[in-house]
C-alpha cells in the first residue's frame, strides 16, 4: 500500500477518513500512544513495516465502514480520563460532559453526598464523578453485564471508588436513596433512520421505543421512591426532546424543572429537583 508513513497518512486521507482519525489508526498500527502525532511528522519518512501496513489498512476500511475511532483503538477520552471501550458498551460522546459539568454544581465538595449513574455502559458519567468528588458515594447500575465488566475494569484502572450493580435502571436501587441520580439512557426512535449508522454500537443502549422515550418516562416515573427530599435527576436526551422531558418531570411532581443547552445552542439535558416537602 505505502513505503513510509507519510505514504500510509496520504492513502488513508484518500479514502476520505479525517486526518486525524488517519493519524491516530497509524500510530495504533505503530503500536505508539494514539496522542503522539507529533512523532509522526518526525518520521514520516520511516518505512512503515509490512505488519503494521497490515493492521493499519484493516483499521482503515473498519473506519470507512463506520466502526467508532474508540472501538479501533479501544480507548476513548471522557472528562479528563482515559477509559477503555469496546463494541459491548457505547462510545461515550462528548455532549454528555454537559450531565457531567451539571452534576458536579449539585455535588458538595465537603460531606459525602450519594450519586447514582443509571444505565452507566463503560462508566463514562459515574468514573468522572467519583475522580471530581472523591467524597461522594457513587453507584453505577447497568442492565447489561458485559458493559459492567468494561465499567468494572476502567474503575480498576483508575483506581476510582464506584459501586456496580447489575439491573434495570432503579430496580437496584429500591430502599435506598440518593441526593443526585443522573442518566444517559437510550433516547432514539427504534425507527429512526440514523440509527443504520450507529450499527456496530450496542442498539439497547441507543433506541427505546416508537418515540425515543420509553426508557426515560420510566426513569422519571420511578425516580421519586429513591430520591431524597431536595434531590435532583438530570438526564440527557435528544436534541428535539427538552419540552417532553420537561413535561414528563413537571407531571412526575418534580420543581425548578430546567434544560440545559450544549455549545451548539441545543437542548442536550433536562433535570427537576424533588421537592422538600409533598
Amino acid at each position: 500500500m505505502s513505503r513510509d508513513i507519510a505514504e500510509a497518512l496520504r492513502a488513508g486521507q484518500a479514502l476520505g477518513l479525517p486526518r486525524l482519525d488517519v493519524q491516530m489508526l497509524l500510530l495504533h498500527a505503530l503500536g505508539r500512544p494514539v496522542h503522539e502525532r507529533a512523532w509522526l511528522l518526525a518520521h514520516d519518512g520511516d518505512p512503515l513495516p509490512e505488519a503494521a501496513q497490515a493492521r493499519y489498512l484493516s483499521l482503515l476500511q473498519r473506519r470507512a465502514d463506520r466502526v467508532p475511532m474508540a472501538y479501533l483503538t479501544g480507548e476513548h477520552e471522557f472528562f479528563g480520563l482515559r477509559l477503555q471501550v469496546d463494541a459491548r458498551v457505547l462510545d461515550p460522546r462528548p455532549d454528555t460532559e454537559l450531565l457531567v459539568e451539571w452534576a458536579l454544581e449539585c455535588l458538595p465538595d465537603e460531606g459525602r453526598p450519594s450519586v447514582a449513574d443509571l444505565g452507566t455502559g463503560s462508566g463514562a458519567i459515574a468514573l468522572a464523578l467519583a475522580h471530581m468528588r472523591p467524597l461522594a458515594a457513587v453507584c453505577a447500575v447497568d442492565a447489561s453485564r458485559d458493559a459492567l465488566e468494561v465499567a468494572r475494569a476502567n474503575a480498576r484502572r483508575l483506581q476510582l471508588d464506584v459501586e456496580f450493580l447489575p439491573g434495570s435502571w432503579l430496580a437496584p436501587l429500591q430502599g435506598r436513596r440518593f441526593d443526585l441520580l443522573v442518566s444517559n439512557p437510550p433516547y432514539i426512535a427504534q425507527d429512526d433512520p440514523h440509527l443504520a449508522e450507529l450499527r456496530h454500537e450496542p442498539l439497547q443502549a441507543l433506541a427505546s421505543g416508537a418515540d425515543g422515550l420509553d426508557d426515560l418516562r420510566r426513569i422519571v416515573a420511578d425516580a421519586p421512591a429513591v430520591l431524597q427530599p431536595g434531590a435532583r435527576l438530570l438526564l440527557e436526551h435528544g436534541w428535539d426532546q427538552a419540552a417532553a422531558v420537561r413535561a414528563l418531570l413537571l407531571a412526575a411532581g418534580f420543581v425548578a424543572v430546567e434544560s440545559r443547552r450544549d455549545l451548539a445552542g441545543i437542548e442536550r439535558c433536562s433535570g427537576g429537583q424533588w421537592p422538600t416537602l409533598r
